[in-house]
């Protein structure tokens, strides 16, 4: 199979789009494995005897207690309680790797190396030694034989490979019964499962409980951290402005909307379109940012002006049972 790169401006540039058919990449995911190229991700590391507890201090998730090889999903937020950095956790042998969106590594870490101190850490760019792949869907668990870090995720596993073997990896994984995918495949798969996406999914107003990461990335019984006070008043005597929901598509237009596009009621702007992909069975489908008055049966309009089309709004406020590609992956990785 031949890969097509991701085009240049996609969050994904650099690595594959798909192999020649993101429907049968999605379809083989579903009944078994499929291995994805997410070496675009961008790594810190953090060594050093404080890296628990320093982290802790400074982020959304409670990582004290994280035992080596384990897994979490954090946030740093600003002072009013917004989103700037999302990252997944996992503390191996001393080191504590976390993964983030690409372009997104360089901000993260000059905010942490201005929060050093005294504290015992060194946190350093590792995006030139590591790689992440993915292993997507229920047969993910019989494929991890790599000896090195692996971690259970909601679409089956990650595996964080020397960047300098990741192709010989990939071929492994391969040659073992997983497919090639690409990050288009991907993405539909994380859309099914309302996984939101740092940059795309967000925007410079976005707090946790608007993107369902209260639970996942943001833990609400620790300590303090920047931008707690709004999570706490949230969660414990408002509700947030908005919501992100799954909007089903009109599918007789060619075109999905953009990232960032207006989503409109009866003219008025109520949202903005996040994560927009084509999913095998649901369609064309997209995570969107609406403002919690719309109603839940609202027809509404996604597009920009140029491309304005209608769109039929069913939100999903869970995944529905036959969406849930890792759960099982997630539960045999466990044990």
């Amino acid at each position: 199979m031949t890969a097509v790169d991701a085009p240049a401006g996609s969050p994904d540039a650099g690595v594959p789009w798909h192999y020649g058919d993101p429907f049968a990449e999605q379809r083989f995911a579903a009944r078994s494995v499929v291995v994805v190229d997410r070496s675009n991700r961008e790594v810190i590391a953090i060594p050093g005897e404080d890296r628990l507890t320093w982290l802790h201090s400074l982020t959304s998730q409670h990582v004290l207690d994280l035992r080596d090889g384990e897994t979490t999903e954090l946030l740093v937020l600003d002072v009013q309680g917004r989103v700037e950095h999302h990252a997944v956790l996992t503390d191996f042998e001393g080191t504590a790797w976390l993964d983030v969106e690409p372009g997104t590594g360089k901000a993260l870490l000059a905010y942490l190396e201005s929060m050093k101190f005294w504290s015992k850490v060194e946190p350093r760019d590792a995006t030139s030694e590591i790689a992440v792949l993915s292993l997507v869907g229920p047969a993910a668990p019989s494929l991890v034989t790599f000896g090195g870090l692996v971690r259970p995720m909601p679409w089956g596993a990650d595996l964080l490979v020397p960047r300098a073997s990741k192709d010989a990896e990939f071929t492994r994984l391969v040659e073992a019964g997983a497919r090639p995918a690409g990050t288009l495949a991907f993405e539909a798969l994380r859309v099914e499962l309302l996984r939101p996406r740092l940059g795309v999914d967000t925007d410079d107003r976005t707090i946790p409980h608007e993107v369902r990461w209260i639970g996942t990335a943001v833990h609400l019984n620790k300590g303090c951290y920047r931008g707690q006070e709004t999570v706490s008043k949230v969660e414990n005597v408002g509700r947030p402005p908005r919501r992100m929901l799954l909007l089903h598509l009109d599918g007789s237009l060619d075109a999905l909307p953009e990232t960032g596009d207006p989503v409109l009621m009866d003219g008025k702007v109520v949202g903005r379109v996040g994560s927009a992909v084509r999913h095998h069975e649901l369609g064309p489908v997209a995570l969107a940012l609406i403002k919690r008055s719309v109603p839940l049966d609202a027809q509404l309009v996604a597009g920009s002006a140029e491309g304005t089309r209608r769109r039929l709004h069913r939100p999903r406020l869970r995944p529905p049972d036959n969406a849930a590609l890792g759960r099982e992956a997630v539960r045999n990785l466990g044990r």
